[in-house]
């Protein structure tokens, strides 16, 4: 028998000053809105929404951050969760729309025949990679 899964959610872990700021992006940015907010054990979790795209932002201690990606190539160098990857209808449209609200890729967009994909990838405000995708 095999496990049946669906993905639920991406969680984001933040410093506590980053939570509002991190809200704010992806509020303003790629339209999430706040759906739930708590405090258990220490830290804050928070859920984002946008359709069927859930995040979860958990706030605590976290310390350090990711430094801002140069290129898509040099963010392969380490081990971790690389990206999230969020699947749009028209890759130009919500290009397009990004560069109006501040927000330009850094890699792409490219083309990918062997999956019949195009795809762009953004940063959020505190370095999360995420991987925008439209079919061909």
């Amino acid at each position: 028998m095999t496990i049946d899964v669906r993905h639920d959610h991406v969680g984001i872990t933040l410093a506590a000053d980053m939570l509002e700021p991190t809200i704010a992006w992806y509020s303003d940015k790629l339209d999430y809105s706040l759906d739930l907010r708590f405090s258990a054990n220490g830290s804050t979790f928070t859920f984002l929404s946008n359709g069927d795209s859930k995040i979860e932002l958990i706030s605590a201690g976290a310390e350090g951050r990711i430094p801002m990606p140069s290129s898509l190539p040099a963010t392969h160098d380490i081990q971790r969760l690389h990206h999230i990857c969020l699947a749009v209808a028209d890759l130009n449209d919500v290009l397009a729309r990004l560069r109006v609200r501040g927000v330009a890729p850094f890699a792409g967009p490219l083309r990918i025949d062997p999956i019949g994909r195009r795809i762009a990838f953004i940063v959020d405000n505190v370095g999360t990679i995420i991987e925008l995708t439209a079919a061909i």
